[in-house]
């Protein structure tokens, strides 16, 4: 069985595993009190916290352990915005971030404040010039993450971060990709990430916030953490976290080589082996182990359970899954296809062997996956030099395929009008003109659902 969804949760590094069960016996008491045993685990408390300083390149003194990268990031966005409620009320976001990041502007919109969702462009990156165009008198804090979850993309932080120390805005960085590959460049005010994606165990996060940053912590008070992060810390599995990330370090470099390359090979031979594929996420700048694709005409959701019963296992951002039904945020945001998406994302000590059995395995996966799915008969109407195409009340990928199967029909410069009502069409069937050279000519308003218009070029 070959595991590829790192980006999700990497495997417990033989190290973490080592510093967890070493702790178990020394790091339960309590790291508060003054007597042996409360003394011993602080000790292992302020080792951890100085490793981890070490790693993020700050002091030990601005690291806070929280309970998950995510309320890491819920703790980051609501004490700033407190503390800075004078300065004002707008938050600016990109339109990539993390769920978590993107839940606490939507909170913060509903608590009656202002949220700017700065757009990427095709490859998932930010421009930061647009970026610094969004930045106000009244902004209270600027969020960007350091590498996409999904596509691997890396951010212009170092960039972002300056424009915002310009302005005199804090930059929360959520770091939770790429911290165990280096520690993220740039004058950065404050960062989130989380120990369960460089191989630590999960159920620990990091806060860390600048000095001189304003910071009210919101809930009740605790005196734990500095006040930052209520509640008895989890002493072994902080320890573990901090031993792994140094361990990961020590290997970053080499494995970072090694994992490009085989990520290389998989962006060049998928579109080889399997027609009507679309890589998508920036090709150099982006993180070592992750490479995101989608096929045409596949349902995300079979394919993954194919990949799964042939022993790969891989994730998604398709708009085809059960668990959502509506495209990834991220691959919306970037335009790209998002039906039948995959994403693989290695693990260090990924070997070449199973990235080539994953190869040999893809294209079989793909067509049978397609040829089970097929398509239903369209219901078509020729209205002039148009077709209109009724896919409504069918998913994804149907109308798409239903559209490629028609579009021979009409005459080049004729359109075909796809009736269409769900929420995937409005991503994938302009995404399906891009990759195959058809024009998209926009959205009509129609009784049910929404026509999209497709013009036939050649």
């Amino acid at each position: 069985m070959a595991y590829f969804d790192a980006a999700s949760a990497a495997p417990l590094h033989p190290v973490a595993r080592q510093a967890l069960l070493a702790s178990l016996d020394e790091g339960w008491a309590d790291p508060a009190r003054l007597y042996r045993e409360g003394r011993r685990a602080r000790l292992l408390l302020d080792a951890a916290r100085e490793a981890v300083a070490e790693a993020v390149g700050c002091r030990a003194d601005e690291v806070v352990f929280t309970s998950s990268g995510t309320r890491a990031v819920h703790s980051g966005v609501s004490g700033v915005l407190a503390g800075r409620r004078r300065v004002g009320r707008h938050l600016i976001v990109s339109s990539v971030e993390h769920s978590s990041v993107l839940h606490s502007a939507e909170a913060h919109e509903a608590a009656g404040g202002t949220v700017t969702r700065v757009p990427v462009d095709r490859s998932g990156a930010v421009d930061p010039s647009v970026y610094a165009a969004a930045l106000r008198e009244d902004t209270a804090l600027a969020c960007l993450q350091s590498a996409n979850h999904e596509v691997g993309t890396v951010q212009p932080v170092a960039e972002v971060a300056e424009a915002c120390r310009a302005a005199g805005v804090p930059l929360l960085v959520d770091a939770a990709q790429s911290l165990g590959w280096g520690p993220v460049a740039g004058d950065w005010s404050l960062l989130a990430a989380s120990a369960h994606k460089w191989g630590g165990p999960s159920g620990v996060g990091l806060l860390v916030v600048r000095k001189g940053v304003r910071f009210a912590p919101q809930g009740p008070a605790d005196e734990r953490e500095s006040g930052r992060a209520p509640g008895f810390e989890n002493i072994p599995a902080i320890v573990a976290a901090a031993a792994s990330l140094r361990a990961v370090r020590a290997e970053a470099d080499a494995e970072a080589v090694r994992l490009r390359g085989l990520t290389d090979r998989i962006r060049a031979r998928v579109p080889e082996l399997v027609p009507d594929v679309e890589v998508v996420g920036e090709p150099e700048r982006r993180l070592p182990g992750i490479v995101t694709f989608s096929c045409l005409y596949v349902d995300g959701e079979a394919l993954l359970h194919e990949l799964d019963r042939e022993g790969f296992s891989v994730s998604s951002g398709s708009s085809c899954t059960s668990s959502t039904l509506t495209p990834s945020h991220v691959l919306r945001a970037m335009g790209v296809l998002s039906e039948g998406n995959v994403r693989v994302s290695l693990p260090p000590g990924t070997v070449s062997e199973e990235v080539d059995a994953f190869l040999e395995v893809l294209p079989r996966v793909v067509a049978g996956v397609r040829e089970k799915l097929g398509a239903p008969s369209a219901a078509v109407v020729r209205q002039d030099d148009a077709l209109v195409l009724d896919a409504l009340g069918k998913l994804c990928p149907l109308p798409v395929i239903e559209l490629a199967k028609v579009i021979g029909e009409v005459p080049v410069g004729g359109t075909v009008r796809v009736l269409a009502d769900d929420a995937a069409a409005r991503q994938d069937i302009p995404a399906w003109c891009e990759m195959r050279g058809q024009e998209y000519v926009g959205e009509e308003p129609a009784e049910r659902g929404t026509a999209y218009v497709v013009r036939r070029t050649g």
